[in-house]
This record gives structure tokens, sequence and C-alpha cells, in this order.
């Protein structure tokens, strides 16, 4: 039974979140946690190995639908930053990190700023965008804090991006990708560290995992499918909305800690 439910939650997550490039594995920790049983350090990584198997499908679309490399200059610049930042964050986690209420606060109000301007902006800033030298320390500081909590960062870059001037069709395949680069160095550093440390329970639920992500590979196929078919102000309503329920959830867990 936890196996169907985490492929259908997998399945709807990535279908609605990958056209704004974020894999959605922040939205399946309600459901792992309260449904499914994911004892939490465990969570984390578990939430890693979703976007491991998730997100090489919406990539692979992306790629497909542009005929042409999806390593483009902006992707190149988030790995840069991305990569590096989920081990440190992910080291941060396993040996020093306890409590997560005030970092779910603040990350609650960030959220909430950066999906209110999304949602009233009626299009895009008219100067250009922001330069690709400022990406890949922001892309860091956003890969630190996803190796910590268990996301491959889209959920914070794509809106920055967004409102950095770059467009929703040029920000979701970057994201992703540089989504599916950290999280296979996070799985990877999270099993390193669980054969050393002595901080507990740290290995991922494979079963949920790979469950949730099998889902994840239907769901971000449709969901790169459909974003050729979005408008651009729509889609950056849909990351913008996508970041105000995410700021809700982590508003609800400070509070609830």
């Amino acid at each position: 039974m936890h196996v169907v439910g985490a492929f259908l939650a997998g399945l709807l997550v990535a279908a609605v979140t990958t056209p704004a490039g974020v894999s959605g594995a922040v939205l399946l920790l309600p459901v792992q946690v309260s449904l499914l049983g994911v004892p939490s350090p465990a969570v984390t990584p578990t939430n890693l190995i979703f976007n491991l198997f998730a997100t090489p499908s919406g990539v692979l679309r992306y790629r497909r639908l542009r005929r042409s490399s999806i390593a483009s200059p902006l992707a190149i610049r988030l790995l840069a930053g991305t990569v590096p930042g989920v081990v440190i964050g992910v080291v941060i986690r396993v040996e020093w990190l306890s409590g997560q209420q005030a970092f779910y606060v603040a990350a609650s109000a960030v959220l909430a700023l950066l999906g209110a301007m999304l949602v009233g902006r009626r299009s895009a800033p008219a100067e250009g965008p922001l330069g690709l030298a400022a990406i890949p320390p922001i892309a860091a500081c956003v890969g630190v804090v996803g190796g910590i909590y268990g996301f491959g960062g889209g959920s914070f870059l794509a809106p920055i991006l967004i409102l950095g001037g770059y467009t929703a069709y040029a920000v979701a395949p970057a994201a992703l990708l540089s989504t599916l680069a950290a999280s296979t160095v996070g799985v990877v550093t999270f099993m390193i560290l669980g054969a050393t440390s002595s901080s507990g329970d740290i290995a991922p639920d494979w079963g949920v995992g790979i469950a949730a992500g099998a889902g994840g590979v239907v769901g971000a196929y449709i969901g790169a499918s459909l974003q050729s078919r979005i408008p651009e102000p729509l889609l950056r309503r849909l990351l913008g909305w996508l970041a105000l329920l995410i700021a809700a959830r982590y508003l609800y867990l400070g509070a609830a800690g």
C-alpha cells in the first residue's frame, strides 16, 4: 500500500511542478512523514532518491522538445554552484544540525516573498537577465540548503532566476538538470556518511524513494510535455503559487516544532 501511495504522490507532484522547473520533492515531505512513516532524518535522502529517479525524464523530454543541448550556459553555472553546495549541506545535516524550526520559518518567509512577487507580476522585467557570473554563488547557497533539507534546490532557484529576468522556458530545464546533479551527489554523500556516522538512521527508505520516483518519471514526462502549451505569464504564476504552497508547508513545520 505504501508503494502505491508513494507512486501516485510522485506522479501527481511531478506533473504539476515540472513545467515550472521544480521537482516537487519538498511537497512529498508530508506524505512521507505522515502517511508513509519515513523517519527523520531518513526522509531527507529519500527525497533525494525521488529526484534521482523523477527528474531525468523531465530533463530528457525538454532536450527532445528543444532539439538542442540541455547544457545551456545557465545550466552549467547552476551545476557549478549546486553540486559542491549540496555536499556541504549534507555534511552539515548529518554532523552538526539538530533543530530545524528556525530554518523552516526563515525559508517560509523567503518563499512567500518570492511567490507573492511572481503571482503579482504581470510581465517579465524590462532590464536584461541577471548576469551569469552571479549564478554560481547563488546556486551554491541554495545547494547547501538543499543538501540539509533534502531538495534539489529548484523550488528556490526557479523563482529567483525568473525574478532575475530569465524566462520560465529557459529556467525549467536548467533548474531540473541542476536538481538531478545535486540530488545524485547528495544521495552518494548520504550513503557514505551513513556508513560511518553514529547520528542515527540517515539511510534513505529505498522502497518509498523508488516508488515515488517511478511515479515521478511519468509525471515529469507529462509536465515537461505540457510546458510549451502553457503561456509564460501562467508559468510564472504557477511557480509563484507553488512557492507560496511550499512556504505554507514550511511555516506549518516551523510552528509545529
